[in-house]
């Protein structure tokens, strides 16, 4: 796929392209040696010879006097037109084949319907042209003005090459003066855009004062949200995405994608009812390229794979075209395929991105949209193996922004992409990002020229902590709020006095929830075996829960069920599996494969011991894992043997990679017993008769004992 500057050859683009040809001075001097400046014909021929469109004889003339013919025409018309005359479709002359001259120039005026032959299937080249015959050319050719030049001759007399030169150079000279590219001919658009706002309904109204200045201060406008509003917080739990959807809707969204985290409720009894209801009640359009909801009669009637000029709210769509001060925006939408591992999407499928961005970038430009954003859930510089935005910008042309989320990254500025997958230029790609949980509101402002190239842009993000709240927006959010206060502050009864952490790596220090055991991953794993033991006759031999599922720590002090339900935010439920001792091994080789560093698929352990080398290669770190039996000795797992485990259905369906547990479950090995997480873990704290803050040892790297 070409550049945009090149992707509009049509017959009225063609007649356009006149317009990237300056006219030369009146001073230009003419290189030939029979067109003297006293010629009739000179600013002219000089125009057309500074413009790279005439060559003349090898002699050094011009020969400005004598008449040209069809094909001397047709060379001179199409060179000012800019025409490929390579890449053509032959028109099959009885009287010009591949080898003329002039079969390229015919050729492609043939193609745009600016000549034509005569009934006898013939060109003739070598013919002279009449002002009549030049007239009825010129006049076929879309949105050339009218030239006073061919009103100066008979319609009978033949033409002279000096005379065709004149008109052309008169065209140049309209176009440019009539149609130039000014300043004010350019469109600017301005872009507000938020992602991963993960159920902060408490901060949106800081967003609605941001995105109510910056409309007051700036004209054509889109407010766009990359994806990512369930999940985070109580506010989701209790409303399943309808309090949010409230402050959004009142805020004025002009679309949003999906991310993973809006299919985290597939595997409830309910499945994605709740995304449904979210979509049905958005007063803003979603856009999906790559997702598919056919499998899911919940969404029968709200979704097209269609790019549609006339989007309805509440309904989904490939991409979508807005119309913003005459001209035409289009977005369309991309959803990370990480999220059949990490979220529980069910029937929702999701096909790869860069296939499906080169057919919606197609069909934009098919209904001639040359202003195309893609907003995205896929990560700025996420998983390459998978996709993420600058991989996208890279392998996609023709896309001007992307506006991302997924990766929770903070952009202060746009990054901008000028080159493709193999280094060649293209045309600026800008992608933006507004870190999370409505800290910032992103802002960019793009000015486009004609050809919907950016030429100038500036974006940074506007830090929410500093903005005041809406107070219509405090208003509505007043009753779902006191609702969430009610249940955040309800002390279930046990007290701890350290706080239960839950840390996150940084530069200086690797210890993490995705990396390392933690107190708090004990107590949720034993819960889990607790609870578990309850539901089954066999002997449950461990507990696992992903480190990824673990998002908040409990602080010291009178624990409360918004502490509780904030670590386990995502509504899953405990599930029994039966897998070998050979699985359990392998699925522990992908919990450790970025070990020392993160993953969200590192497996915390009730009931069991773990050692590890991290300074082995990946696939090979496993020292051993060994299960307290009924005698309550430590024994290792045998590859042969089957063994009976406790863990979150995302987890036992293969979220987070974990292929062995998804074949396990599609064979039935797998049995959901729809309880809650957040109660098994409220549960548990309150059994113990002493909530210990630190770890045991259950997880241990051998490599940094040595």
């Amino acid at each position: 796929m070409e550049n945009k500057r090149n992707k509009f050859l049509t017959a009225t683009a063609a007649a356009l392209a006149i317009t990237a040809v300056a006219a030369a001075p009146a001073s230009a001097a003419s290189p030939f040696s029979d067109v003297k400046e006293s010629h009739a014909d000179y600013k002219g021929i000089s125009t057309l010879y500074a413009a790279g469109i005439i060559s003349g004889f090898p002699d050094g003339t011009f020969k400005p006097d004598t008449n040209v013919t069809r094909g001397q025409a047709a060379k001179m018309i199409a060179g000012a037109l800019k025409l490929d005359t390579k890449e053509v479709v032959n028109p099959n002359f009885k009287d010009i084949d591949t080898a003329n001259t002039y079969y390229g120039p015919i050729a492609a005026l043939v193609g745009l319907k600016v000549v034509s032959g005569y009934g006898d299937n013939t060109f003739r080249p070598n013919q002279t042209i009449t002002h009549g015959d030049l007239a009825k050319i010129l006049s076929s050719i879309p949105n050339l003005p009218e030239l006073e030049g061919a009103k100066n001759h008979e319609a009978s007399k033949s033409v002279t090459r000096g005379q065709l030169a004149t008109l052309i150079a008169e065209a140049l000279t309209k176009l440019n003066t009539e149609t130039p590219e000014k300043p004010e001919d350019a469109f600017t658009l301005s872009v507000l855009h938020v992602n991963d706002t993960h159920a902060r309904a408490n901060e949106l109204p800081k967003l609605a004062t941001a995105v109510k200045e910056q409309r007051e201060t700036k004209k054509n406008v889109l407010t766009l949200h990359a994806g990512d509003a369930f999940s985070g917080t109580l506010y989701f739990n209790e409303f399943h995405g309808q309090a949010d959807l409230a402050l959004l809707n009142e805020i004025g969204f002009d679309a949003m994608v999906f991310g993973n985290h809006e299919f985290d409720l597939g595997s409830s009894p309910e499945g994605h009812q709740a995304l449904a209801d979210f979509v049905k009640g958005a007063k803003f359009p979603f856009v999906g390229a790559n997702t598919d909801f056919s499998a899911d009669d919940k969404f029968t009637g709200l979704f097209t794979d269609l790019v549609s000029s006339e989007p309805e709210n509440g309904k989904i769509y490939s991409g979508i075209v807005k119309e913003i001060d005459g001209e035409k925006v289009g977005i369309f939408g991309l959803t990370t395929e990480e999220t059949l591992d990490i979220a529980s999407p069910g029937k929702v499928k999701f096909t790869n991105y860069i296939e499906e961005a080169k057919k919606a970038v197609a069909a934009f430009e098919g209904m001639g949209v040359n202003k195309i954003i893609a907003l995205t859930h896929i990560g700025y510089n996420d998983n390459p193996n998978v996709d993420n935005d600058i991989l996208l910008a890279k392998n996609v042309p023709g896309i001007d922004i992307i506006v991302g989320g997924h990766d929770h990254t903070k952009l202060d500025e746009p990054f901008v992409v000028d080159t493709n997958t193999v280094g060649e230029a293209k045309d600026a790609t800008l992608i933006v990002q507004a870190n999370e949980y409505v800290k910032y509101l992103g802002t960019l402002d793009v000015t486009f020229d004609g050809k919907g190239v950016v030429t100038k842009y500036g974006g940074e993000l506007i830090d929410l902590g500093k903005v005041a709240e809406d107070a219509a927006l405090v208003k509505l959010l007043a009753p779902y709020k006191a609702k969430i206060d009610e249940v955040n502050n309800k002390e279930i009864g046990v007290k701890i006095t350290q706080e239960l952490a839950n840390p996150r790596a940084t530069e200086t220090n690797l210890e993490s929830v995705r990396s390392n055991e933690t107190a708090l991953g004990n107590i949720i794993t034993d819960g889990m075996l607790a609870k578990a033991q309850k539901y089954t006759d066999k002997t449950v031999v461990m507990a696992l829960q992903n480190g990824g599922g673990i998002r908040a720590a409990i602080p010291a002090g009178n624990i409360t069920v918004g502490q509780v339900i904030t670590v386990l935010p995502f509504g899953n439920t405990l599930a029994l599996m039966d897998a070998t001792g050979a699985e359990l091994k392998a699925a522990f080789e992908v919990s450790l494969k970025n070990a020392p560093k993160e993953n969200g698929g590192f497996l915390h352990i009730g009931g069991a011991k773990l050692q590890y080398d991290s300074s082995k290669e990946a696939g090979s770190r496993v020292v051993s894992i060994e299960y307290l039996d009924k005698t309550g000795k430590y024994v290792a797992l045998e590859d042969g043997k089957t063994y009976t485990v406790a863990t979150n259905a995302f987890t036992a369906k293969g979220g987070d990679g974990f292929d062995m547990f998804a074949k396990a479950y599609e064979e039935g090995r797998v049995t959901d017993l729809g309880l809650s997480d957040w109660e098994n873990l409220q549960e548990q704290l309150l059994s113990l008769k002493e909530v210990k803050t630190t770890a045991e040892g259950r997880i241990v790297d051998v490599a940094k004992k040595q």
